[in-house]
């Protein structure tokens, strides 16, 4: 899973970026300055420990969410800004067409001669976008037309796709505030990159004084998430930036003393699977213990076929159980014996927290 973390200049999002993939603030810093920056970020699981307390194992595999983060877009300086300026937001944003969701993060603290607008700062970055995606839309609308002449049926249909969206964009609202894309439109519109299609996650970005995220400004965006039918957290960005940088023991600590059960990456992970309609099956075995992310409903061969495709293309069926079960019986042999080992064939779906043994000959 890509996730794109965006948002104006100063709201936080390279310490984001930086609690959330453990580099440091100072290197994420320098290394964002002037062009987009990648990085993996582990996402805590822990039924994976669960797992491995009932399943020795040599070696414990999360899964990973990768975020990559661009400098701040300052109001008009996309379409709208000066060329030089306008050519180098278009390559930063060039970095996020091909990621799965937005990381919108907005401020919600003070600072000296300010105070927080969230809804203004959100349509502010929209409107950027917006105004990218419509220069997208515009050339490949041009491209498609002349294409769509000579009868080519994918043509009209990127036509029809395109001349919707901007009809959207030139209504000066993002594409996923349309409401009855169809999944073939979706797709079309994902083929091109746009931004304003893809699902938003926003980060209320909170002083160190409202980790629980209570203050008007915080509210504001748990509201415009709902109403544009997002997700939200609330998070300090600066104290999880500040956790990163701690050894295991003294971050725990530190998490006790704020009165925090996890660190960021935990709740800003379950939000962005949540977003998205994922979901995680677990191999488990001498050799490993691992999680895998697929889409909530995936068969028994797709799911497989996120491990490896010989083995999706090989697939015979999948002998699975639930962690609960594990938990429950101790080990596999006991699931086994109290008939809770099912074997599942291709058309099975998978479910969260399934542990599977795939049976498959290439």
């Amino acid at each position: 899973m890509d996730c794109g973390i965006v948002g104006l200049p100063g709201v936080g999002k390279t310490s984001l970026f930086s609690a959330l993939t453990g580099l440091s603030a100072s290197a994420a810093a320098a290394a964002g300055a002037f062009k987009a920056h990648i990085a993996i970020a582990k996402v805590p699981d822990p039924r994976l420990d669960l797992i491995a307390s009932f399943i020795p194992t040599k070696k414990i595999v999360q899964a990973t969410i990768q975020f990559v983060d661009i400098p701040g877009i300052a109001p008009g300086s996309g379409s709208t800004g000066s060329g030089g300026e306008a050519s180098r937001v278009s390559t930063f944003l060039a970095s996020v067409r091909e990621v799965d969701a937005l990381c919108h993060v907005v401020r919600c603290f003070e600072v000296p001669g300010t105070t927080p607008s969230p809804a203004a700062d959100i349509d502010s970055l929209d409107t950027e976008l917006t105004l990218s995606d419509m220069v997208i839309a515009e050339a490949a609308h041009d491209r498609a037309a002349r294409t769509a002449r000579t009868g080519d049926p994918d043509a009209r249909a990127r036509l029809a796709a395109l001349e919707a969206a901007l009809a959207v964009l030139n209504d000066g609202r993002p594409l996923r505030s349309a409401p009855a894309w169809t999944p073939a439109q979706m797709s079309i519109l994902k083929s091109y990159g746009m931004i304003t299609a893809k699902p938003v996650l926003y980060v209320a970005n909170v002083a160190e004084d409202d980790l629980s995220g209570e203050s008007n400004a915080a509210q504001a965006v748990r509201e415009r998430a709902l109403s544009a039918g997002g997700r939200s957290v609330a998070l300090c960005a600066k104290l999880e930036a500040e956790l990163a940088e701690l050894d295991e023991a003294d971050r725990l600590e530190m998490l006790r003393s704020m009165g925090l059960a996890e660190p960021a990456i935990g709740p800003l992970a379950r939000a962005a699977y949540s977003l998205l309609g994922l979901e995680c099956f677990y191999t488990a075995g001498e050799k490993e213990v691992r999680a895998w992310t697929v889409v909530a409903g995936a068969t028994a061969p797709e799911a497989a076929g996120a491990i490896h495709s010989d083995i999706q293309r090989g697939f015979i069926r999948a002998e699975c159980y639930h962690v609960d079960d594990l938990v429950r019986h101790k080990n596999e042999k006991a699931i086994k014996e109290a008939g809770k080992l099912r074997s599942e064939g291709k058309g099975y779906r998978m479910q969260d927290g399934d542990v599977v043994h795939f049976l498959f000959n290439v």
